[in-house]
């Protein structure tokens, strides 16, 4: 079977037809599946969607149980934690969503993580980390885009002298770069590239 697009988060099961990993969706799979919204919801109280996955939480008051549920706790309801809390030898702790979230200064409260930032990201050369609350995740860089190539998904370079969407002068030519493009004044023309005269 080959899937001239690829399939992103899945596999190739029959001409151009993907069967998507759990938690993603679209013609190749390269979009995530918000099961938050689907019928019935995963979560008993509150749920936070992620990248191929969600995280069920408890209104405060309860406690989030193994099975995903979400049990009448007098202990967390005297704590007043924002996500819910568990018990752990006696010892009541509030607890956060996702490990992109860390437990605020007040103990109760979840902030997020900037992952970019703190250099806990690792995005491949041609991507760069874009933060998101509770995660991130790696985008091409400016200059490129992603395409399938190679039977995988990669950041390649956009040709803006074919694509048009350069800024050069009407009397210049365009040139390629990894990334990028130059303007060079065609002959008998002077300046920048971008202004010739």
């Amino acid at each position: 079977a080959t899937c001239g697009h690829g399939c992103k988060y899945g596999e190739c099961m029959g001409p151009n037809k993907c069967k998507c990993f759990p938690g993603f969706t679209g013609k190749t799979c390269n979009q995530d599946l918000n099961e938050c919204g689907l019928k019935p919801r995963p979560c008993e109280h509150r749920c936070m969607n992620t990248h191929g996955s969600y995280k069920c939480y408890c209104l405060n008051g309860y406690m989030l149980m193994p099975d995903g549920t979400c049990a009448s706790s007098r202990t967390c309801a005297m704590v007043n934690c924002q996500y819910g809390c568990e018990e752990v030898k006696g010892q009541v702790q509030c607890l956060c969503p996702s490990g992109g979230l860390q437990l605020g200064p007040n103990g109760r409260t979840c902030i997020d993580i900037d992952e970019c930032s703190t250099g806990k990201a690792v995005c491949s050369y041609n991507r760069r980390c874009v933060n998101t609350f509770g995660s991130f995740y790696c985008k091409c860089q400016l200059g490129y885009e992603l395409k399938y190539t190679g039977g995988r998904y990669n950041c390649v370079d956009v040709n803006e002298c074919v694509t048009n969407t350069h800024r050069c002068n009407l009397h210049a030519e365009c040139l390629n770069t990894q990334g990028s493009f130059q303007c060079k004044c065609k002959q008998g023309y002077r300046g920048s590239g971008f202004d010739c005269a």
